[in-house]
C-alpha cells in the first residue's frame, strides 16, 4: 500500500469516529473506502470493527472523564444489546441485504423528519420523565437495536439515539455518551466472530483505528462543549447522507 494511502486511512477514521460519535453514519464513509483500498465486503466488515472498537473505547472514557456517562442507565441496556447483537449476528447470513438497506434507508428518513420537527425531545433534558414505564419494553427496544448492530453496524449509532431520546428521554448529549458506551459493549462478541472467520486484516484495521480515534477524541469535546443544539445539526447532515447513500448502494 502506498505511503499516502496510509494517510487517507487515518483521515478516513478520523471523519468516521467523528461521525459515530457525535451522531452515526461514520462506517458509509469507512466501509466503501476499505472496500477501495482491495478488501472483500466480508473483510471490510470485519476489519472496521477494529476501529469501531477502539474508537468507542476512547470515545466512553472521554465522556466518563467529562461526567455525561451516566453507567447506571447504560448497563442495563448494554445487556440486552449484547444479547440483540448474538441474535443478530447468528441470522446475519440468511438476510436479504438490498431490502434491508431499503428498509433502513425509509426509516432513517422518518427518523430524519422528526428531529427536524421535534426538536424539543432531542434537545431538552426531561428529568423526571427518563424510561419506559415498564422496564421489559426497554430490554426489548434494545434486544433488537443490539441485533441490528450484530449483523450490519452502519447506521446503528442512529437507532441507539432514536431509542435513548424517544424511549429513555433523554437528551442528544447523554444519550450519545452511553450510544457510545453500547457499541463498546457489544463490538468484541462482533469482531470474535470475524476473527474465527479469517475475515479481519489487522494491518489496515489498526490504520483506521488511529483515525477513528481521533474522531471520537475530537467528538466527544466538541458534544460535551457544544452541546445538544449542535449535535442535533450534526444529526441531520449525518441522517440525510446516510439515507442518500443506503438508497443508491
Amino acid at each position: 500500500m502506498e505511503w499516502y494511502l496510509y494517510l487517507a486511512t487515518v483521515g478516513i477514521g478520523l471523519l468516521a469516529g467523528f461521525l459515530n460519535t457525535l451522531a452515526g453514519g461514520g462506517s458509509a464513509i469507512s466501509l466503501p473506502f476499505l472496500i477501495f483500498l482491495g478488501l472483500d465486503a466480508n473483510l471490510a466488515n470485519g476489519t472496521n470493527r477494529i476501529a469501531i472498537l477502539l474508537q468507542n473505547a476512547v470515545g466512553s472514557a472521554s465522556f466518563h472523564q467529562k461526567k455525561v456517562l451516566d453507567h447506571k442507565k447504560a448497563l442495563p441496556l448494554a445487556v440486552a444489546s449484547i444479547l440483540g447483537a448474538i441474535f443478530g449476528a447468528l441470522i446475519a447470513v440468511n438476510l436479504n441485504e438490498v431490502l434491508m438497506r431499503r428498509i433502513i434507508g425509509t426509516v432513517l428518513i422518518g427518523m430524519l423528519f422528526l428531529v427536524i420537527f421535534k426538536p424539543d425531545i432531542w434537545i431538552k433534558s426531561q428529568a423526571g420523565k427518563e424510561g419506559p414505564k415498564h422496564r421489559i419494553l426497554s430490554f426489548i427496544i434494545f434486544f433488537f437495536i443490539g441485533a441490528y448492530g450484530g449483523f450490519i453496524q452502519v447506521g446503528i449509532g442512529f437507532f441507539l439515539l432514536a431509542g435513548l431520546v424517544l424511549s429513555e428521554r433523554l437528551d442528544l448529549l447523554r444519550s450519545n455518551a452511553i450510544k457510545v458506551f453500547l457499541v463498546l459493549a457489544y463490538t468484541p462478541l462482533a469482531l470474535l466472530i470475524f476473527i474465527l472467520n479469517d475475515q479481519v486484516d489487522y494491518k489496515i484495521g489498526l490504520i483506521l483505528a488511529v483515525g477513528n480515534m481521533l474522531g471520537a477524541w475530537f467528538g466527544s469535546k466538541v458534544a460535551v462543549s457544544w452541546g445538544p443544539k449542535f449535535v442535533r445539526w450534526v444529526l441531520i447532515v449525518a441522517l440525510v447522507g446516510s439515507s442518500v447513500r443506503l438508497f443508491m448502494m
